[in-house]
């Protein structure tokens, strides 16, 4: 896929599953509840012990889902986790050179902004999407407001994310939501029901 595909496809949902767990097992585990559920597209975070054991273990297992790596830092984390599979990097943060190593191997990249003078300087920097965090320090109507100066800007709320106003987000111009506990915690099957309903909302709220 070009990068441009892989960011229509991460973002076909409008939503998709983030992985931070003790370990590699646990990891793989979450990340196939929410697959098996329907999900396309999960990213497991670099914080968790082995995540790109995981990253490895799943995109070997799975070559049609959409694995990602999250919490990427720097280039050295960058490069690492695109060896190991990963089809897309989100960061918390704006960091140029992680954009430019993803880039260099024709990996999107989704940087973490809070502000719109973050928004602006990552877009410069070629950021093929707006990771929004913490999107629990701000409404949706935050965003609604952002977007009317800036309405390129394809932003993806992540941190407080919820079920229950995940709609809300995209109702207000996201084109997608990163979501964690809040929809992988559980279980296999918790995790699946969530999947589904949340699913359902937000083909309704588009």
């Amino acid at each position: 896929m070009y990068r441009w595909e892989t960011v229509r496809a991460v973002t076909a949902q409008r939503v998709f599953g983030i992985v931070r767990t003790p370990g590699p097992r646990e990891a793989v585990a979450a990340s196939d509840a929410v697959l098996d559920a329907g999900l396309h597209a999960v990213e497991i975070a670099l914080t968790t012990p082995g995540a790109l054991r995981a990253v490895a273990q799943l995109t070997e297992r799975r070559p049609g889902a959409l694995v990602g790596a999250g919490t990427v830092l720097d280039g050295a984390a960058a490069r690492a986790a695109v060896e190991a599979g990963a089809r897309f990097l989100v960061s918390p943060s704006l960091h140029p050179e992680v954009i430019r190593t993803g880039h260099r191997y024709g990996v999107p990249v989704f940087p973490g902004v809070t502000t719109p003078t973050e928004m602006v300087r990552a877009l410069e920097e070629g950021a093929d999407a707006l990771k929004l965090f913490p999107a629990s320090a701000v409404p949706p109507s935050w965003l609604r407001d952002v977007r009317a100066a800036l309405p390129q800007a394809p932003v993806i709320p992540t941190g407080g994310v919820t079920i229950e106003n995940a709609p809300e987000w995209i109702a207000a111009g996201a084109v997608a939501c990163g979501m964690g506990s809040a929809l992988t915690s559980g279980g296999a099957q918790a995790a699946g029901e969530r999947v589904t309903a949340l699913l359902g909302r937000l083909a309704a709220a588009r």
